[in-house]
């Protein structure tokens, strides 16, 4: 099928060709190449036939398709021979140039016998030779041949690496590649990553490297004890070569890097995002390499216990570990066996060998700051929901396992005296016996202790609605507490059935959060629906009688619980009476009755009233009470959410040292308790900013990271993305692009993400924050195709045009940084129309100013009109926002527009309008004073200034005099950073005067 309309003339042939070029290499590429080269040949015309069987020889190379290059090449040599004149000096190079990728393809394939490979070597150097051309290249590709084949590279090193390159030698980074594998083979790693230093560093770069350097680089670095760069460097690297059928060796490299280094469970899910590779891989060779690394991953994984763990592999069936190693295997070994048959010598399967039989280099290196381990692969916890809230619970059952009744009866009785004391373990009973009751020969307990089956049905439901409700699925839980009360009425259990329908009935107030009328305010509807609920309870409880008093004292607790809500939801303090008052009543009844974990929940509750009241000291005083109380009667696992509340109090007081002491004793004190139960999740969030406040951002991210992956083993996977998107945010404040990006991969790449179950705002948001990173990392092109996609589907949020105008705004300015203005100024008309909606003032304003100045940067006087055209319209957005009262944070809108004018004139070399402008800008920003946040953006205009009247109107004791009493001024404020850059342009013009 046709991927593209067939060309007309040769003038839409090589636009076609352009338009091709710039597709990444794979299968849409190779095919429209092909139909190119179709196209070409109805022409006539040597020249644009010339320049599609280059494009198609290219699109064969890259897409890792050896067999099909060097057909492609004979037609281009035949051309060459039959019509050089044809052939003009740059077409004449990129073909003398390709000889080399015909070299490479024939040594991949196995079938091709290795006295042509040694033919097609000769061609080459009399070909060069006939040219006039230096032999550096043809010496190269024989050294390569002599390391595939086995033989003895000394000789042939020698005669390569001893020469002088030429300009059809293969390029810097490659041949640094080349000799550092040189030195690896001998056994000098030291040397050899003193080689690679320049490609490993950026320095030197091209189509494969620095990514082909850096996976074969990976183990040098652990052997010789850098296994901080080891592991920066595999996050770059990867990230450059994943999926690409061409680096499918890089990818098996960077598999067996986490093999060895712990991290089997992250090799596993490289390997499924590269699950295309065992399909889209046609080159032998890079199969081989591939495969190999795979192997050594699966072989460590099985090793480990873990064969029967699913695993992606080739398509058409479920894999294994164990089963796809074994299919691996035989096909590693067949190809290795096919190599050394050609070659006559034993050295593919000896180096496949050498790679299996590598023992372990490290115990473990955290690769990634979403780090798992094959025990959680193997219980299902990143399957989705289901397995995250079996997993919920893993703490508990593991803690209690020793301490659970053998005998079903006492089982069951166990599990209400637990649940009815709030106790944890309750948690570990429920599972076993849900696991119990799931089994084909459960037999239900004839005793009259324990109740009738449909009782037991009941409580295993009510448990798993709680669960539920802790998760935020409200609506489950209702259904579940509904579902519970109904089998409670048939069980002969009224006081359950009564408060099975109070939790349903707060339940469904929270559920009810959004379901207002069009422009009913959402907290409003939410707090409304709580007072409800709060008296429906009540009507509840006075319609009941005989209640147990553990059954009074949960109603009694919901009922606080409700107006506590309504309270943190209105934040009207004239609610904060009523919840006093509820929790002084529970209070007094848990007293009476003993019921101890009651009592510490309205104390709770008490501090947290004041908390929201604005009255910190007296929750802490509360707080401090509440502790003692938890010292001497328990129950301890209220201890670690006490001490969290008070380490929130301390953060609010301002004394974050303090928090951090409260947090960290409460974290201590969790690890004693199932997760879910004493809010570990929260505990880290909270030492999160904790850390922030105290200047600790590496302890900060650890703790973001940890509190994240609490609750997706608690189920609850919108609260962990949210995190782990802080955390990425973090990790690019902080400088650490590659981590942020490597955590947002890992997170889009979940199933769930993948089949668009997750929130699409939230994930929109993870690749936002992936796109950001991506820009950050000077990977313009990717950050470039993520910005404009996301800009498409933003379009469509008729619900929010706030945010499409954001990330519509962000796209043009990446489009415009990658020059391309007129698709820059179609999307930042799109942001415009979104701002109309819901405005945006200092976004679109700071989009209009950016445009302005790339085009004046990249495009000189020719830019100027259209520049000037996006400060116009910057202008009208300034006037606008005036006019609206907008106050936007930091300078005025007029004073940035001002400075940008003076940028743009002094880009185009208008430099007294530039000067004009930029002294419009110092007049409206005013004087710096003492305090901190002008001075800087104060001082980069006087520079500019300075710069635009000293340097180029040539005008330097005007300038001087500025710069000087500039420097005098921020001198004397204190500001001495800010002296620096101008201190330095008054003695560049001194000595240039």
């Amino acid at each position: 099928m046709a991927t593209a309309p067939h060309p007309q003339s040769t003038d839409e042939l090589f636009h076609a060709l352009r338009e091709n070029h710039q597709l990444p290499y794979g299968r849409t590429r190779t095919v429209t190449a092909e139909e190119l080269v179709d196209a070409a040949e109805r022409f006539a015309e040597p020249v644009p036939l010339i320049h599609a069987l280059l494009e198609l020889q290219e699109a064969y190379t890259y897409g890792s398709d050896p067999r099909k290059s060097p057909v492609v090449f004979a037609r281009l040599l035949t051309l060459f021979d039959e019509q050089p004149d044809a052939f003009d000096e740059r077409l004449r190079a990129q073909l003398f140039w390709r000889f080399k990728w015909v070299a490479n393809a024939l040594r991949a394939l196995p079938e091709i016998p290795l006295a042509s490979l040694r033919q097609w070597l000769t061609e080459m150097r009399d070909r060069y030779e006939k040219e006039g051309l230096g032999l550096q290249p043809y010496y190269g590709q024989a050294y390569q041949l002599a390391v595939h084949v086995g033989e003895d590279p000394t000789l042939a090193y020698e005669l390569w690496a001893g020469r002088r390159r030429t300009p059809h030698s293969d390029c810097e980074a490659c041949e640094i590649c080349e000799r550092a594998l040189y030195r690896v083979a001998v056994g000098d790693d030291e040397r050899a990553l003193e080689v690679w230093a320049p490609v490993l560093a950026g320095k030197e770069s091209c189509q494969e490297e620095p990514a082909r350097s850096v996976s074969y680089a990976l183990l040098p670095l652990l052997r010789t004890g850098h296994a901080d760069r080891a592991r920066e460097l595999h996050l770059a690297g990867y990230r450059a070569c994943r999926r690409n059928p061409s680096m499918a060796g890089e990818v098996g490299r960077h598999l067996e890097f986490c093999a060895l280094t712990g991290n089997e469970a992250r090799g596993l899910e490289l390997l499924a995002e590269n699950r295309n590779l065992f399909d889209e891989v046609d080159s032998p060779l890079d199969q081989l390499d591939f495969l190999t690394g795979v192997e050594v991953l699966l072989r460590r994984v099985e090793g480990l216990g873990h064969g029967g763990l699913p695993v992606a592999g080739y398509a058409g069936r479920a894999w294994t570990v164990a089963g796809l190693c074994a299919e691996v295997r035989g096909r590693g070994d067949g190809l290795a066996a096919r190599f050394d048959t050609r070659n006559g010598t034993s050295a593919q399967s000896g180096r496949r060998t050498v790679r299996l039989d590598r023992a372990p280099l490290l115990d473990a290196l955290e690769l990634a700051l979403r780090t798992r381990g094959l025990d959680e692969l193997a219980s299902g916890d990143a399957a989705g929901v289901a397995g995250a809230r079996g997993a919920g619970v893993a703490a508990s059952a593991s803690r209690a396992a020793s301490a659970l009744p053998e005998k079903l009866p006492e089982l069951i009785r166990r599990a209400r005296e637990l649940d009815e004391e709030g106790h944890p373990d309750a948690r570990a009973c429920w599972a076993r016996l849900r696991d119990l009751v799931a089994a084909r020969d459960y037999a239900h307990p004839e005793d009259p202790a324990v109740g009738p089956y449909v009782r037991l049905c009941a409580d295993l439901l009510s448990d798993e609605a709680y669960r539920a409700a802790e998760r935020g699925d409200y609506a489950s839980a209702v259904d579940l507490h509904e579902e519970a009360a109904g089998l409670y009425e048939d069980a002969g259990a009224p006081d359950d059935v009564v408060l099975a329908r109070a939790c349903a009935l707060l339940a469904a107030a929270e559920a009810a959060e959004a379901a207002g009328e069009d422009g009913e305010d959402e907290a409003e509807v939410k707090a409304a629906g709580l007072a409800d609920a709060h008296a429906a309870v009540v009507r509840l409880q006075e319609e009941a009688s005989g209640l147990a008093p553990y059954v009074e004292g949960r109603l009694l607790r919901l009922r606080a619980s409700a107006l506590g809500v309504r309270l943190q939801t209105s934040g009207d303090q004239a609610h904060a009476a009523v919840v006093f008052a509820e929790a002084d009543l529970l209070q007094e009844f848990a007293t009476r009755h003993g019921l101890t974990t009651q009592v510490s929940g309205a104390m709770l509750l008490r501090a947290g009233t004041y908390a929201l009241s604005g009255d910190l000291p007296a929750a802490v005083a509360e707080i401090d009470a509440l502790r003692d109380r938890l010292a001497s009667d328990g129950p301890a696992w209220h201890l670690p959410r006490a001490l969290g509340l008070r380490g929130r109090l301390q953060l609010g007081l301002r004394d974050a040292a303090a928090a951090h002491a409260d947090l960290a004793e409460g974290l201590r004190l969790a690890a004693a308790w199932p997760a879910d139960a004493v809010d570990t999740s929260r505990l880290h969030a909270d030492l999160a900013q904790t850390c922030l406040h105290l200047g600790r951002p590496d302890e900060a991210l650890t703790h973001l990271t940890r509190s994240a992956e609490v609750d997706l083993r608690d189920g609850k996977r919108v609260d962990a993305f949210c995190t782990y998107s802080n955390a990425a945010q973090l990790c690019l404040d902080l400088g650490r692009i590659e981590d942020s990006i490597a955590l947002l991969d890992s997170l889009l790449g979940e199933p769930d993400v993948i089949g668009g179950e997750l929130d699409d705002r939230l994930v929109a948001q993870l690749r936002l924050l992936r796109a950001r990173a991506l820009h950050a990392g000077d990977d313009l092109k990717a950050a470039t195709a993520e910005f404009v996609a996301l800009a498409a589907e933003s379009a469509g949020w008729d619900d929010d045009p706030g945010s499409h105008a954001m990330i519509a705004a962000e796209t043009a300015m990446i489009l415009a940084e990658a020059g391309e203005f007129d698709r820059a100024g179609e999307v930042a008309g799109r942001a415009l129309a979104a701002h109309a909606l819901s405005p945006r003032y200092e976004l679109i304003s700071n989009c209009l100013r950016e445009l302005a100045r790339l085009r004046a940067q990249q495009q000189g006087p020719d830019g100027l009109a259209a520049a000037l055209a996006h400060l116009d319209e910057a202008g009208r957005v300034a006037d606008a926002a005036r006019a609206a009262g907008f106050q936007p944070v930091g300078r005025s809108l007029e004073t940035a527009l001002a400075y940008e004018h003076g940028r743009v004139h002094a880009y185009v070399g208008a430099y007294e309008d530039a000067l004009a402008a930029l002294e419009k800008a110092l007049a409206l920003l005013g004087e710096p004073g003492a305090e901190e946040g002008g001075a800087g953006e104060w001082a980069e205009c006087v520079r500019l200034s300075g710069a635009v009247e000293g340097i180029y109107l040539e005008r330097p004791a005007p300038a001087l005099v500025r710069l000087d009493a500039a420097v005098a001024r921020l001198t004397a404020l204190g500001h001495l950073e800010e002296c620096e850059p101008l201190a330095s342009l008054a003695a560049q013009l001194r000595d240039e005067g």
